[in-house]
């Protein structure tokens, strides 16, 4: 497929990347959580003087709650929108609108360069954390926007434990999907769940997931 990096408003990309020569870019809880952190912060305008005390507010135990005034100036200045997402050990996937032009450009190089920032600093390195730019492919219909949440929610079964139990892997938004979304606006999940036109959406995308193929015959 072709990578798109002239990206257009209103058009979905499927966006990943990994790290340099396949290393982890997490290592613990505490990596994941501020990486999904700041893919919901900087979905909008705003910007974070200080992202550790913000991410100290808002960060508890292993989950997020993000400040009410936070979010609703996030929601008010959105460049982006998050559809799905999942961060495996050294590369992760996500499913991202533009609604801004230049609006997902900004967004990677905002995450990617605070995150980079935060891991070389944490764990004492320098350098490039991942394996050059981010890739990006233009989603071009609806079939394949439902086929790319699917490929990126199935991505923990290569995980040693998790295969067939991906709706309970904790860096997925696939339980976001089929049960409470945890973060609200911040994750536009119906954007794929309103392709089903009945109240039962949640049970529909999840027999959908798991009567789809393997991730690798997606």
């Amino acid at each position: 497929m072709p990578k798109i990096k002239n990206h257009a408003p209103e058009e979905y990309y499927h966006i990943y990347n990994r790290g340099m020569q396949k290393q982890p870019i997490f290592e613990t809880d505490k990596d994941r959580l501020r990486f999904l952190f700041l893919l919901l912060v900087f979905q909008g305008k705003n910007s974070i003087k200080n992202i550790s005390r913000e991410i100290k507010q808002n960060v508890q135990s292993s989950t997020l709650h993000i400040n009410p005034e936070l979010e609703k100036d996030i929601l008010q200045n959105r460049t982006v929108e998050l559809i799905s997402f999942c961060l495996m050990l050294n590369h992760f996937h996500l499913q991202v609108l533009e609604k801004t032009e230049g609006g997902i450009s900004k967004y990677m190089q905002r995450v990617l360069t605070a995150y980079t920032k935060y891991f070389n600093v944490k764990y004492q390195r320098s350098g490039h954390l991942l394996q050059g730019s981010y890739k990006s492919v233009l989603i071009e219909d609806d079939l394949q926007l439902m086929h790319v949440s699917v490929y990126i929610h199935k991505n923990p079964n290569e995980l040693k434990g998790w295969k067939g139990k991906e709706d309970k892997y904790p860096w997925s938004s696939f339980q976001d999907y089929i049960s409470l979304n945890r973060f609200g606006k911040l994750l536009s999940t119906g954007i794929v769940l309103d392709r089903y036109d009945n109240n039962k959406k949640a049970i529909l995308y999840r027999n959908f997931v798991e009567t789809s193929p393997a991730k690798e015959e997606l």
